[in-house]
């Protein structure tokens, strides 16, 4: 998914599929970022820790000029623990500097084999891999089953007695092929239109 009809076209097939979806409003946003080694060291550094305080680490990594690939590669320890980064994700900041990653071969992948390419590095999970796929590399059938925040907009949505683990939301979504990015990403707008905070998007 590459533009807002791209969204949009997903969205009328969605509603086919699950009709629930229609109190939903339109537009649903692409979001669409930029791809490769910066993005997914962008979202290690805002692993576990709020949003302000990840854009304080990422803009103090901009200022080391340590948001590339062979400068984190060429740096101490103590140059990116300087940044504000924890000794593990220095260890993962480090393991994707090192892992050499064809970004641009990623851009033609099916979306499990993004998927295994990335969860070999050290610090990259699945949520990740599958936010990387969705938001960096527009794979329209790729679903987080795991954010909270979708979850939570489930739950709500279709007035579940209890949030569904994310083994139910996997299970939940198959019924959404092949548009499972355009399920979460209607999933995160309801739940912040209900809630008044943001999810992955």
């Amino acid at each position: 998914m590459d533009t807002d009809a791209d969204v949009a076209a997903g969205r009328a097939i969605l509603l086919q599929l699950e009709p629930k979806f229609s109190i939903i409003p339109a537009p649903l946003p692409l979001r669409l970022r930029p791809d490769g080694f910066g993005a997914l060291l962008q979202a290690i550094v805002g692993q576990q820790v709020s949003t302000a305080s990840a854009a304080a680490i990422w803009a103090r990594l901009e200022q080391a000029r340590l948001c590339e690939e062979e400068a984190v590669r060429a740096a101490s320890e103590e140059a990116l623990r300087a940044c504000g980064l924890s000794r593990p994700k220095v260890r993962y900041a480090r393991a994707l500097a090192s892992a050499r990653i064809d970004y641009a071969a990623l851009r033609t992948a099916q979306t499990d084999d993004v998927i295994t390419t990335l969860t070999a590095v050290p610090g990259i999970g699945r949520w990740t891999a599958e936010i990387y796929a969705k938001f960096a590399l527009g794979h329209r059938d790729v679903f987080a089953a795991g954010d909270l925040a979708l979850q939570e907009g489930a739950k709500l949505l279709f007035d579940l007695a209890e949030r569904p683990t994310e083994r139910d939301m996997r299970a939940m979504a198959e019924a959404w092929q092949p548009v499972r990015a355009i399920a979460a990403r209607a999933l995160w707008a309801y739940y912040r239109t209900q809630t008044k905070r943001e999810g992955a998007i």
